[in-house]
């Protein structure tokens, strides 16, 4: 399976070296805006400017919404700007929102700073680096998009450990501080590197592909299948939201330690991990459309287990099944819209797939906490994302073709 992994990465190396490299650059820059990386500042923002857990939680959600809003108006810029010329804007706003928060003195400019981390950092960097993925590499499409989605868990690795060591240093306003300038003097050169001279769209088509009609955005959503699939992409983000922000509440309802879930974690980030190595593969050889609604499974299995049982082992299983589906949908939900609509109005198409991902990530916390508070507990809850998620997988699997048939080319 490494083998594998690493024999599909030098295939998108000998296509296009530097570009290859750029997706899991940027969508790992996109962790100083991601939920993991502000989840470490908690208690300190809350205390630094007084706010109780429901006027940050209604900071951090708005902040999200917002940054979705800007992110469906904005996100068709990477059609027609440069790669180069969207770097600079993505990795500007995310600078200048970390800088913010690092010097911000009353709550009303840290929101502001938590719009332009949420909206440059999870929403433009990230689209920017996944939509390049999906755009250049028609023929590899699984396999790029597969190798910048490990961004994720590289961030995660790497940012929330280094922002303890940093706050052990100082305080907490230290960690954005280094993080505006590490983003100004050594990421952006890095991903203007890399994006430098990328190919004419017509040239990164596979030689022999089928001359595909390019959807804009306004055709996508007169497109009935376009309704059938977005649930399934919307149904991994808005399970694993909704489970994994109120994971100490189910820990506690089904008599589990805080160590048994730590444990636990090791086996969602193995799973997320390892299905990335293959997900890449399995989705070139079997298409995004199939790929789909597979990836759906292990996680409604997982959350079917954790209503059903409250065994020592099932937080390993769900925890594990999770990661796996997260590592595969993201793979299949991140080519199935190319693979569908053509690349060359990509940008405006992903930006409203994730600005509907963003928002669904801001809803999920609460639904779940509603199902919680309302006494039906985990078995609800569980139940209810198992449900949604096998009839997002089934919505899938029925999927009509889109209106506008392939053409052949020559």
């Amino acid at each position: 399976m490494i083998r594998d992994f690493f024999r599909g990465f030098a295939v998108l190396f000998a296509v296009y070296p530097r570009l290859a490299v750029f997706p899991l650059l940027a969508v790992a820059t996109s962790g100083f805006g991601q939920t993991f990386y502000l989840s470490v500042f908690g208690e300190e923002l809350r205390a630094a400017f007084n706010l109780s857990h429901t006027m940050y939680g209604g900071l951090y959600s708005g902040a999200t919404l917002t940054g979705a809003l800007l992110l469906l108006r904005f996100g068709s810029l990477v059609d027609t700007w440069s790669l180069g010329r969207a770097v600079n804007l993505a990795v500007a706003l995310l600078a200048a929102g970390c800088l913010l928060i690092g010097l911000a003195p009353a709550a009303w400019l840290l929101f502001v700073g938590l719009v332009l981390i949420r909206f440059g950092g999870q929403g433009f960097v990230a689209h920017l680096g996944m939509t390049t993925a999906a755009r250049y590499f028609s023929a590899h499409r699984g396999k790029a998009v597969a190798l910048a989605a490990l961004g994720i868990p590289l961030g995660e690795a790497v940012l929330p450990a280094a922002a303890v060591f940093l706050m052990s240093k100082g305080d907490w306003r230290w960690p954005w501080l280094v993080a505006s300038l590490i983003l100004v003097l050594l990421i952006l050169p890095l991903l203007r590197t890399l994006c430098r001279q990328p190919p004419p769209l017509s040239d990164s088509r596979h030689e022999g592909e089928a001359v595909q009609h390019q959807f804009t955005r306004a055709e996508a959503l007169r497109d009935r299948g376009f309704y059938f699939l977005l649930p399934a992409v919307l149904a991994t983000p808005f399970v694993a939201t909704a489970v994994l922000f109120h994971q100490s509440a189910v820990a506690t309802a089904r008599g589990w330690s805080l160590e048994l879930l730590a444990a636990a974690f090791v086996a969602f980030a193995l799973g997320h991990f390892l299905t990335l190595m293959v997900a890449g593969q399995l989705v070139d050889r079997i298409g995004s459309g199939r790929a789909l609604p597979l990836a759906l499974l292990p996680m409604f299995l997982g959350m079917l287990l954790l209503a059903v049982s409250a065994a020592p082992w099932i937080p390993f299983f769900y925890l594990t099944m999770l990661g796996c589906s997260i590592g595969l949908a993201t793979t299949a939900g991140g080519t199935i819209w190319a693979d569908r609509y053509g690349v060359l109005h990509l940008g405006a198409i992903r930006s409203l797939v994730h600005s509907a991902v963003i928002t669904a990530t801001a809803v999920a916390p609460v639904l779940a906490g509603l199902i919680l508070d309302s006494g039906l507990g985990v078995p609800a809850l569980a139940l209810g994302m198992a449900a949604f998620s096998l009839a997002s997988a089934a919505l899938a699997l029925a999927a009509p073709a889109p209106a506008t048939q392939v053409h052949p080319s020559g």
